[in-house]
């Protein structure tokens, strides 16, 4: 294992831009790295700081097809089709452990998953969705759309002062286990909008959905928004990018 050189706990992301990935091997491979940080603050607990070995923490981007998820809270009835219709339209469908209710993931979307130490971060829950949002909200700001937060709500809405234009362009669910997190964000790019009339989106029946594109009336540059929300993410969480280590 690689040494700490440095005093105190450090903040070094492994950043990893999966692509397209089936949602089940990127959610195994959620659980797999939380369980490596983990494992590594229990044999860093009781050693000196010279000894200890440097925990990483790992930011995930990665583009699904077409799925929707329901969290640990959440409402079958607000999957208004049957899953074969679901199938029928090329899209799987699971019951997963984040908080909040029902999403759609799909092409055109960065999906985020923070597999963050908290306790590195000196973060709380509350303050860890926080700064997703902030993030979410400057890119927008980036590309001259303005957007907030909902009281009662977690996530990035547009016209949130405005009752029956209020929508959403991105969804946040996590889990947070002995202080590390999995699942995140999923911030609507350039994506189909038409796989969120099959669901109440996060439980909501009064409330819209957007993307960029059809803000802006164009497709974006996928890759570009990308570099522009990871950079967001790292001045704010405050973090350092790392390479994988051999």
């Amino acid at each position: 294992m690689e040494e700490v050189k440095e005093t105190g706990i450090l903040k070094k992301v492994i950043f990893q831009d999966l692509g397209a990935m089936d949602y089940a091997e990127a959610w195994d491979l959620q659980k797999k790295l939380l369980d490596q940080i983990q494992e590594i603050k229990a044999f860093n607990q009781n050693l000196p700081v010279c000894e200890q070995t440097v925990n990483y923490n790992f930011l995930l981007f990665v583009e699904h097809p077409h799925v929707y998820t329901l969290g640990k809270s959440g409402k079958q009835q607000n999957l208004l089709v049957d899953e074969n219709f679901l199938r029928q339209k090329g899209a799987q469908f699971f019951k997963i452990d984040r908080g909040g209710d029902i999403t759609y993931h799909g092409p055109g979307q960065i999906v985020g998953y923070p597999i963050f130490d908290l306790e590195a971060f000196s973060l709380g829950v509350k303050q860890y969705v926080h700064l997703m949002e902030e993030a979410i909200i400057q890119t927008l700001h980036e590309y001259g759309i303005e957007s907030g937060r909902l009281d009662g709500a977690t996530g990035v809405w547009l016209d949130v002062n405005l009752p029956g234009r209020t929508r959403k362009v991105c969804a946040i669910g996590v889990k947070v286990s002995r202080s590390v997190t999995m699942h995140g964000f999923a911030f609507n790019v350039n994506t189909d909008l038409n796989y969120y009339h099959f669901i109440n989106p996060c439980g909501f029946v009064d409330k819209g959905v957007t993307s960029m594109e059809k803000e802006l009336g164009k497709k974006l540059d996928f890759e570009e928004v990308k570099k522009v929300l990871s950079t967001k993410m790292q001045q704010l969480f405050k973090f350092e990018f790392a390479d994988l280590p051999d």
